[in-house]
Parts: structure tokens; sequence; C-alpha cells
């Protein structure tokens, strides 16, 4: 991974590990894990999973399973293993010296993916904020060099403490740093909302778990040529645009904003508040959901969560309901528009086809009354899904 192992180790035959805890959201076949592997340049070439009251605390999966792993990966010539879950520093070295094979988990495997994908300054400085973080509890897992240190001339001394320390401080400076170039970026941001505030402009911003079709909305919405891309994380900076609503006769700020995913490492959330404060300062989110993902139910409760998290909960929300192309006939909806029960409330929602721009027009017609009128979504009844009506 980057940073961590050597670059001819990119797109290297690796193992995916999952271990069921009894969590409702544990994915079974590993299929986004596998998906954020391929991402970041992996191969994923085997699977396999395991049940578990909790976790080991010296080997995470336990001596027997991780035997397993090892006889699997030497079988299918992996070169890494790679777990779902986060490991902590203790579990990850000693898997590593078990298994004899780089180990790494879920939430590098994110940091990798950002790492890759950051394109503004503002992105690339967040990035590097998680990775530090993330790394400074790990030194004396990675760099050979600081198991021993010089203690005199021609003689050679214990375990390198010292130098750890020394390295340790070395991030904790960058860290330090980084964050007060963050602190910079975020008060020009401010400004910049403070301007947009002083022309009393209406912001909208997108949400949505990751692959949704944000950006793909964001383009036929504005009309931009952001990149979309059918896979994980296909865009990290928030970008802006001016959206004109002709039945409202005005103008409303469109922002696209990171994805969110499952297990998003505290870290990340943390280091990119900047980049989720124009979520948190929009007067409308659009929340952006995969209708044909089996598994649209969790995305959605894992946006909520973050939401919440980031302090954008109250904010009020129209659910788009978005790849109504890719649904089988028998589970399209019988109308476009109606209103779901999102946390107790209300909320209006819209099946809409971003990439074959059916249901685009009740979209901007729904945004124009609330930009118009000021009817707040969360208080709108209109269109109540009855029961029966749709699968979803």
């Amino acid at each position: 991974m980057t940073n961590l192992q050597p670059p001819e180790l990119a797109f290297a035959p690796t193992i995916l590990v999952g271990v069921d805890f009894g969590l409702p959201n544990f994915d079974g076949e590993l299929e986004e894990l596998g998906l954020l592997a391929q991402t970041a340049g992996l191969t994923p070439v085997a699977r396999i999973t395991c049940k578990r009251k909790a976790p080991d605390a010296a080997l995470f999966v336990g001596s027997g399973k991780a035997d397993e792993i090892k006889l699997l990966a030497a079988q299918h010539g992996a070169v890494e293993i790679l777990f779902d879950q986060s490991l902590s520093p203790a579990q990850q070295r000693n898997l590593e010296r078990h298994l004899e094979l780089p180990v790494n988990d879920r939430t590098l495997l994110i940091l990798e993916i950002f790492g890759q994908r950051a394109r503004s300054h503002e992105g690339k400085l967040q990035v590097e904020l998680a990775r530090l973080q993330y790394l400074s509890t790990r030194l004396v897992r990675r760099w050979s060099h600081l198991e021993r240190q010089s203690g005199g001339i021609g003689m050679r001394g214990g375990p390198g403490e010292t130098q750890i320390e020394l390295d340790r401080r070395m991030i904790n400076d960058n860290i330090k740093k980084i964050k007060e170039r963050l602190i910079k970026v975020k008060r020009q941001h401010q400004t910049q909302r403070r301007q947009r505030e002083r022309r009393d402009a209406f912001n909208i911003s997108l949400v949505g778990y990751t692959n949704a079709g944000k950006t793909t909305l964001f383009n036929a919405l504005v009309k931009a040529r952001a990149y979309a891309a059918d896979q994980l994380f296909a865009t990290l900076d928030t970008t802006t645009r001016q959206l004109y609503l002709g039945e409202a006769g005005r103008s409303v700020s469109l922002s696209d904003t990171v994805g969110f995913i499952r297990d998003l490492p505290h870290g990340l959330i943390n280091a990119f508040q900047a980049t989720l404060q124009e979520a948190v300062d929009a007067d409308l989110l659009l929340h952006v959901v995969d209708a044909a993902s089996p598994n649209f139910l969790e995305q959605m409760a894992e946006v909520q969560r973050v939401l919440r998290e980031i302090g954008a909960a109250e904010i009020p929300q129209v659910l788009v309901f978005n790849k109504l192309d890719a649904l089988d006939a028998a589970a399209r909806p019988l109308q476009l528009e109606d209103s779901y029960d999102l946390a107790g409330v209300q909320t209006p929602r819209i099946f809409l086809s971003a990439a074959q721009g059916e249901g685009l027009a009740l979209l901007r017609q729904r945004l124009a009354r609330i930009v118009s009128g000021g009817e707040l979504p969360a208080q709108d009844a209109q269109y109540s899904a009855q029961a029966g009506d749709t699968p979803f």
C-alpha cells in the first residue's frame, strides 16, 4: 500500500478476510471489501470468513483460523492479507509474524484510495493528516531501522526507543503543521460561505453512500463535467456550481461532496471536516440512494449516522432514489414521487435515473417549490407512500 509497502506489490494477489461478530452489517460475501481492494489496485484471489463472539486479543481471528489463512495464501500465491475490520497495531504485528506476509485492514485500504483520488490542495492535506494519524500508532511495525540504535563509537545498543520517539515527534510535528494549514483552508471556506449568504444564496449539498451516483446527478443538473465513474470514491473533493431553477426564477448553490461508506475511519471523518462542512452549512440535503442496491437500507442508515456525527442530521432532506434504469420492471415504483419515513419523519422521495435523465424534471420542480415557497421537506405530506405501492 502507499508508503507502507513496495510499489511492485500493486495489483498483488490478495486474500480477503472477514469476521462475523454477530453485527447486522456484516458483509458475508466481502463484496464491498473486494470492490475497495480493486479500486486500490489489488487483485482479490480468495475470500475467507469466520464467526467469533469477540476478537482474539493477539491474532484477531485466533491461531487456528490464522493457520488456515496462511495455508490459503500459499495455495493462491497471495502476497498480502486484507481484513474487513480495523486491526490494532499489536494484532497487525502479530498476524504479520504468524502469516509471514504483509497484513492490512479496511482503514488503511480506504486511506490508500483517498490518497489516490485526492486532487485539490485541501483534499491532499486531509488525506495526509489521516494517514499520519494512522501511522503514528504503528511505528514499531514497519521500520526495521528502529529496532537498534548506536550506543557509542563502534558500539550497538538495545532497542531503538530513542529513534522511535524521534520519528513519532517528527510525525506529530507534521500533524500539527497540517492541522494549522487546514484551519486556514477552513477560514477561506467560511469567508466564501459568508459571501454566498450575503447574496441570499440557497445552498444544497448532495450526500449519500459511495457509488450511489451523486456526481452523475450533479453533472446532469448543472451540466458540469465532474469526474464520475462506476467505482467507489470516484470523487473526493467538493465541487460547487450554480443551478438555475426556472420554475423558481432563481439560482441555487449545488455542492457535490465525498461519498460515505460503512466503517469510515473516524480519522477520515475528522480530517475531512472542512470538506463535509458544505453539508453542515447546507439549507437542504439531497440524499442520493442507489435504488438498485440490495443493501440500500443499510447504506441509508450509514449516511444518517455520519450526518449525525458531523452535526448535519437536522438539516431537511429530499431522498433521491437513483439508478431507476437498473431496476427490474417488477421492482419499479408505481409513482416516481412519494414520501418515505426517514427516522420518523415523512421525507419527500423522488425516483430517477441520473444517467438516463428520467425523473430529473420532477426533482427540479420539487427543488423550485422548496426554494420559492420555503416548503420544509419534513413537513410535506402531499405524497404519502401507500402500503404495497412500491417494494421500497
